[in-house]
Parts: C-alpha cells; structure tokens; sequence
C-alpha cells in the first residue's frame, strides 16, 4: 500500500465552557469553571459522490465515468470534482485543535486509492500529508471505503476488513462494500476505526432492509470482538448507512442508543444523530423530507471518563453536520439541499450529494 507521509505544526487550546458542548452540560458547574486546559480533536465522515477516475475497468460497472459514458467525465471535470472535495475538506475547520482540521477522516464512493493520492495532494490538502488506508472491495461498481489520518496524531497499528455475506445465508453471493476496521493510537489511546458503506435503498427502503440489518450485526459482531481482544479501548464506527439511526439496522442490530444515559453496559454505543434528525437536520434530503444516512457511532468508552482522576482521557463532546453555506444548493427544488456533481444528467460542478459530518473528541491536557 502507498502512504503519503507529512509533518503538520498547528497549535491551539480549547475552552471548556463552550455551550454546545453536551457532555460537559452534565457535568456540575463548579467542575467546568475550573482552570483547565483540553485538546479537540475531530473524526470526520464524507461520501464524496462518485469519485472516479476517467479509466474504464474492465469488469466494473464504471463505464458510465469515462470520457464516452453517460456523464462523458473526462480530465477536466475528474480535476475539478478533485479540487472541490479538497477545497471542502480543507474548510471544516476543528477549533482548538492541534491539528489543521481533523485527524481522521472516513470517506465512501471512492473508486480506487489512486483517486485518493490526487485528493490528498490537491493544493487545498497537501501540506497536512494525510496518509491512506484503503481496500479493493467487491462492490459491482467498484466504490469502496477508505481513511485518511493525520499521522502526528494517528498511529496505525492493524487493518483488517469484514464482509457481509456469511450475514446473508439466504443472498451468500450478494456483493458490496467490505467494511474496513483500522485500529492504531489517536491521541495516546488506543481507538479502533470502523468504515463502512451499507447497501442502498434501490429495491425499495422495506425490501432491502435485511441487507443493512445483517451489516448491523456485522459491525455489532466486530465491535465486540475488539473489545474481547481489548476491553480498554475505544471504537468509533462511522459510515454512510442508507438507513437513519432509528431504523432497525442501526437501533437493533447494531445497539446503537439514542440516549447517552441508556449506555450504562460495557462495549454500549451511543448515536448522536438520532436527536439531530430529529430536529430536522439531515445530511441528504428529497422533496422537503431529511435523511442521516452519515453516521458515527461510539462506544462508552468516550462517555464515561471525562473527570477521571487517573488519566486524561477521549471524551466526546459533539456531534455536528458539517452543511455549510457553500456546501449547499441555492436555487431550484433542491435548494438547501446539498449541491451535488450532476443533477438530471447536467455537470453542477459541485461537492457531493451528502453533507459531511464530523465528532468532537476533546482531551484534558495534564
């Protein structure tokens, strides 16, 4: 595998009285009015839309993303959709932050990692030397998952990758994006990362719900084998699910709970979307009804030890889609939604049909 390495120098502090921060709301005041200092840090998730290089694989359904294909992408456009999801990754800002911009970042609806390598080298991005973790996957259409880490602040230790079908005994041959498992150091604490893209809604939401169901109890089944082989770390799952996170793919599959007070077991995930859709912020949208199909999910372990007196530790402090103005279609019945690359068959030169979004994980420094 090629990694792109790099050194980035950025220092920052972060205050604890910050009003959107939920976690610290819990705690009492007298605790956050004390003198103390903390690191943020973020974990970003994006579908950057069909990034596709203009090559024809033979044996992959990505004819329509090349120079004679139904969207005639050619140097020009694959350049300039290059440049755009730069340029809008390079704007999500992490305040407080010792790094520019977030240390992590899963991405989906990537093709290949060599249209990665061109992302990362992009003027907006090069001088962070984001390294890549990638896997060919069997997906039909050839998109795959990926991450990108900022290595001063991410150490990879292992890769790994899941596949659904031993989850789908009555669909064995059934093809999609594997999941992609990296576990390595964030922040001096040991973390494991979790990408995934599950199978679309294109046989209708209903039919194809067992498809995302049997990748819940995947991700579930992963989850909880990192935690026996390692009980004393994190795991951050994220991905763009194709389900919102009261469907049962991601409630009762996967665990994931609506209420950090309802993660009382060990190895417990927490979901801050289900409440942020709930008040009507998605990250695609169709005919003036949301969706948050982006996710990133958590396990207790960033719950549960902000005042530990033992150590600094992760603790998460919000959640946020990332739907700035730029990001965003301003004319048209899509307008508000975001502005995507092609829309009926004409070139938009925008971003991506999805909003990012992105965690915050904020750490004491001793």
């Amino acid at each position: 595998m090629k990694k792109l390495f790099h050194i980035v120098l950025a220092l920052a502090a972060f205050l604890p009285a910050l009003a959107v921060n939920q976690t610290l709301a819990q705690q009492p005041q007298d605790e956050q009015q004390q003198d103390r200092r903390y690191t943020m840090y973020g974990v970003m998730f994006y579908n950057l839309e069909n990034l596709f290089d203009t090559i024809n694989n033979n044996g992959r359904q990505d004819y329509e993303f090349t120079p004679q294909g139904a969207y005639q992408w050619n140097d020009i456009k694959y350049w300039q959709k290059e440049h755009n999801m730069a340029y809008a990754i390079s704007q999500m800002e992490v305040k407080g932050s010792p790094a520019e911009g977030p240390v992590i970042i899963g991405v989906s609806e990537i093709e290949n990692i060599t249209v990665l390598q061109d992302l990362v080298r992009q003027p907006e991005l090069k001088d962070r030397r984001y390294q890549i973790v990638h896997h060919d996957g069997p997906d039909p259409r050839g998109i795959d998952v990926a991450l990108l880490y900022n290595p001063r602040f991410f150490k990879v230790l292992n890769v790994t990758t899941q596949r659904v079908n031993k989850y789908l005994p009555d669909d064995p041959d059934f093809l999609t994006r594997d999941q992609l498992t990296v576990t390595g150091i964030l922040a001096g604490e040991k973390v494991s990362i979790m990408v995934n893209h599950w199978p679309s809604r294109r046989r209708g939401a209903e039919a194809s719900s067992y498809l995302r169901e049997a990748c819940g109890r995947m991700a579930r089944e992963t989850m909880d084998s990192l935690l026996r082989d390692d009980p004393n770390q994190g795991i951050i799952f994220m991905g763009d699910l194709n389900d919102d996170p009261q469907n049962k793919s991601c409630s009762e599959a996967l665990g994931a709970k609506k209420e950090i007070k309802d993660c009382t077991e060990p190895g417990s995930c927490f979901n801050p979307w289900w409440n942020i859709l709930n008040r009507g912020i998605g990250t695609l949208g169709y005919k003036g009804n949301w969706n948050l199909f982006d996710q990133i999910i958590f396990t207790d372990y960033f719950l549960r030890n902000y005042d530990s007196k033992d150590k600094p530790t992760l603790t998460f402090s919000r959640a946020e889609v990332l739907n700035r103005k730029f990001l965003r279609s301003n004319e048209g019945d899509r307008q508000g939604y975001p502005l995507r690359t092609y829309s009926g068959g004409i070139f938009l030169n925008g971003y991506s049909d999805h909003f990012p979004t992105m965690i915050y994980l904020v750490k004491e420094i001793k």
